[in-house]
């Protein structure tokens, strides 16, 4: 979604970064190239003069002027600056003690309000909680098959007793499920109610109605992120006509340029409380502004990315796989079970922007294939039990079956060979308290291991120089050797200290990969 407003920034603190000694000018520069990346991301122009204002304040006061290093404590100053623009504190939801917690739902039409419905109600059940789906959406065809199928998904019961298709009472049917959740037990109630494709009376007196019958503990407006500046006028619409406590942010892994997210906050005053980030009913997640900001500022999201291996992985399995790493006894079949849950956490591309310094794999991110680990799947189940468990037996006869039962090529088997040895040799290394070892291909990065040690490129220099001589007869080493010669002089890192590399094959991101098994 930022990927535009991220990119502007970022080169932006990293000219600011090469400065030895900043002047005004050079925070006026750096400050109008902000500016600039905010309005062309559809940001609100009082969100962007809020913005820059208070950026040009701290960071021409004499605290910067003062400190060690200027630049990131400008850095620090836009970082601050952007999580209090999109909500500053994560809040909670205003549960209700003694009966049911009353959600309503608010929005225009094809907004994913449905869609958000079922999510919010699976991420409840996730939480502890009871929840009830009331289809109140009366009017749109289908709306109530809709919402009983995401019920069905999510695993929430839905209360639907008209069928819709503009028949039926939407204020009577709100109030009855209520009154239902209140006698059977439920802890939150998520009503559904209509959208329109604009504002009109007859939409807000609808949602007016509802909201007075069932009196809502939160209001939630389900906004689109992709709308980009009519997101104010539409916002201010249903603030004046119907009133929200909360947003929640739709479709926020789309391509566009992300200006609602950032204005919603400081037009209305209202929080951000999710967002949804994908099709699945998995793709939900609480909105923390400084974890956004971090991602803007290319500075990773690990937070969030602990929070999904948490999800992902139990206490069991990770003891057993810390008692594999420390007596080398780590198989294919824990590889696999690796890859399962890899592709459970979600696609490469969310996982691996997640960590910091990934704008420059951008294009390698966007072009990698997330059939890749299906493939590599694929692979490792078309082995024996003997193979999985020594494979030091894979002669090339074995490969090449291997190959032909998993509709993969020869080179593929090898390559995932090499993985599952380069990922055995870093656990046994890390186990006996070492550091990650270095992979061919692996860019040096903030807090993971990587690249060459001296040592190493003293050792390797002949060989890596581009020369035949050394240069394997196996395809497998050779590649290896291929991707060690990648090797160039380190140029200077972005601001947050990230050394980019002059080419990034496809082979880097299999090897960063790795270390998220």
């Amino acid at each position: 979604m930022f990927n535009s407003l991220s990119d502007r920034i970022t080169n932006s603190l990293r000219n600011l970064r090469k400065q030895g000694r900043l002047r005004e000018s050079d925070v006026e520069a750096v400050i109008g190239d902000i500016r600039r990346a905010l309005l062309e991301a559809d940001v609100a122009l009082p969100v962007v003069r809020s913005f820059t204002a208070g950026v040009r304040e701290k960071a021409t006061g004499a605290l910067v002027s003062r400190a060690l290093n200027p630049a990131q404590q400008v850095i620090k100053i836009v970082n601050e600056e952007l999580i209090e623009a999109l909500g500053g504190d994560t809040r909670e939801l205003n549960w209700a003690h003694g009966e049911p917690t009353v959600i309503m739902l608010a929005g225009l039409q094809g907004v994913g309000k449905t869609t958000l419905a079922g999510k919010l109600g699976r991420w409840m059940r996730e939480n502890g909680k009871r929840p009830l789906l009331v289809a109140s959406d009366l009017q749109r065809p289908n709306a109530v098959n809709q919402l009983q199928i995401v019920g069905q998904q999510a695993g929430v019961e839905v209360w639907a007793p008209q069928p819709g298709n503009g028949v039926g009472d939407p204020v009577e049917v709100a109030r009855s499920g209520v009154e239902y959740a209140r006698q059977n037990g439920f802890s939150a109630v998520i009503v559904d109610t209509a959208g329109r494709l604009g504002i009109d009376a007859e939409m807000m007196d609808q949602a007016c109605r509802i909201r007075d019958a069932v009196h809502p503990h939160e209001i939630l407006f389900v906004l689109d992120a992709m709308v980009g500046q009519d997101a104010v006028n539409t916002s201010l619409a249903f603030r004046d006509g119907v009133g929200f406590t909360g947003v929640v942010l739709s479709k926020l892994d789309g391509d566009a340029r992300g200006g609602a997210a950032l204005s919603v906050r400081g037009v209305t005053g209202k929080p951000v409380l999710f967002a949804s980030t994908g099709e699945k009913p998995d793709a939900f997640e609480r909105f923390h502004a400084d974890r956004m900001a971090s991602r803007i500022l290319d500075m990773g999201d690990l937070l969030t990315l602990i929070e999904k291996a948490e999800k992902t992985w139990d206490e069991e399995q990770a003891r057993d796989l810390t008692r594999k790493m420390a007596d080398g006894s780590f198989t294919l079949d824990d590889f696999l079970d690796q890859l399962a849950q890899m592709r459970k956490m979600g696609s490469m591309k969310k996982i691996m922007g997640m960590l910091p310094g990934m704008n420059q794999y951008r294009e390698a991110l966007d072009n990698f294939d997330e059939r890749e680990i299906d493939r590599q799947i694929a692979i490792v189940r078309s082995m024996t039990k003997a193979e999985r468990t020594d494979p030091k037996i894979l002669n090339a006869s074995r490969r090449q079956r291997i190959a032909r039962g998993s509709g993969t090529t020869v080179q593929e088997v090898n390559s995932l060979m090499d993985r599952f040895d380069a990922a055995r040799k870093m656990m046994r290394n890390m186990s006996r308290g070492g550091q990650m070892p270095a992979v061919p291909g692996m860019p040096k990065m903030p807090g993971v291991g990587g690249g060459y040690t001296k040592k190493q490129k003293k050792k390797n220099g002949r060989r890596t120089s581009g020369s035949k001589k050394g240069r394997s007869g196996n395809p497998a080493k050779r590649r290896q050797q291929e991707l060690a010669a990648l090797k160039g002089k380190e140029k200077a890192g972005n601001a947050f200290g990230v050394v980019p590399k002059e080419e990034t094959p496809e082979a880097d991101l299999a090897a960063l990969a790795k270390y998220l098994r």
